[in-house]
């Protein structure tokens, strides 16, 4: 199996933790709350400990996949070029989905769960992902011949990018960075729950995929962190398995197998009786509202 460089990187994380949070002080910059930065932890450890059964699985899966992949791909320097760039459009598109299909998003939900926005945040990790299918996204990858190992690095190495930019103390970078990679200021975006913000800047460390395919916002002004409807508890197991059971309670509370796949399959806040509302829905909604006063003041 894959080294877990992830690991290593741990030591660093804590490090830059610490700095943040002792700028939040000096400041102050009110960006921890205790009860908050231990639940992200708490989030870290378990998904740490969830990852050594849900990873030998993926490793299994990579691995049965490549035994007939179309190509044998060489340990050169434009195959790690090469790996780069299709984990990051994986991402890309894992990320995405995450946001647009509810049994997706009932693990991803994790990482949205805090109200602030610090590099505990990055720490707050689903314990269901893998298990739950989050893979799939890169098995394109070891059928091209990518070698499982590979992916998995590639995986390692844009979970460890992406924890520096779960940040409020940098603001903006040289514009050259702001427009090709993730930083801090394109994720915040990712995590506001201001409707302008919702389902934005899904990449991983790249941001041209998001400026490609029709998803990038810039930030405009401080977000709102959180969900639309926040959870409101620091329980860990709680705030790992809420979201599965409500939508499967919604699920089997709506009336027919059709009402059933929808809630699992369609976007979050999809509902049958109209009394939750998808994000499209609520632009629609917005728009709508716009259109009015328009012609009532017209």
């Amino acid at each position: 199996m894959a080294p877990e460089i992830l690991y290593f990187a741990i030591p660093g994380f804590v490090v830059l933790l610490l700095l943040e949070a002792w700028y939040s002080w000096k400041e102050p910059k009110d960006l921890y709350e205790v009860r908050d930065t231990f639940s992200s932890l708490a989030m870290g450890i378990g998904n740490v400990i969830s990852g050594f059964l849900s990873k030998i699985i993926v490793f299994g899966a990579f691995v049965l996949v490549y035994k007939f992949r179309l190509f044998t791909l060489p340990f050169t320097w434009w195959m790690w070029m090469l790996a780069f760039f299709a984990d990051d459009l994986s991402y890309y598109w894992f990320h995405y989905t995450s946001h647009n299909i509810r049994w997706f998003w009932a693990s991803h939900v994790v990482h949205h769960s805090s109200q602030r926005y610090n590099l505990s945040t990055a720490l707050r990790q689903t314990w269901t992902g893998n298990l739950t299918g989050g893979f799939i996204f890169w098995m394109w990858m070891p059928l091209l011949g990518f070698h499982p190992i590979v992916v998995m690095l590639m995986q390692q190495i844009s979970l460890i990018y992406q924890f520096w930019i779960h940040t409020e103390a940098i603001h903006l970078l040289p514009r050259p960075i702001e427009f090709i990679f993730n930083t801090p200021s394109h994720h915040r975006v990712h995590h506001g729950s201001d409707l302008q913000y919702l389902d934005k800047n899904h990449g991983g460390i790249l941001i041209i995929w998001d400026r490609l395919f029709g998803t990038f916002q810039p930030e405009k002004e401080r977000p709102t962190y959180g969900l639309t409807k926040n959870i409101d508890t620091y329980n860990p197991v709680r705030i790992a398995f809420r979201e599965w059971g409500t939508m499967f309670r919604s699920a089997w509370r709506s009336g027919s197998v059709r009402n059933w796949f929808n809630y699992c399959w369609r976007p979050p806040g999809w509902s049958h009786d109209g009394s939750s509302k998808t994000v499209v829905e609520m632009r629609r909604e917005e728009v709508d509202k716009v259109d009015g006063v328009d012609k009532l003041t017209s």
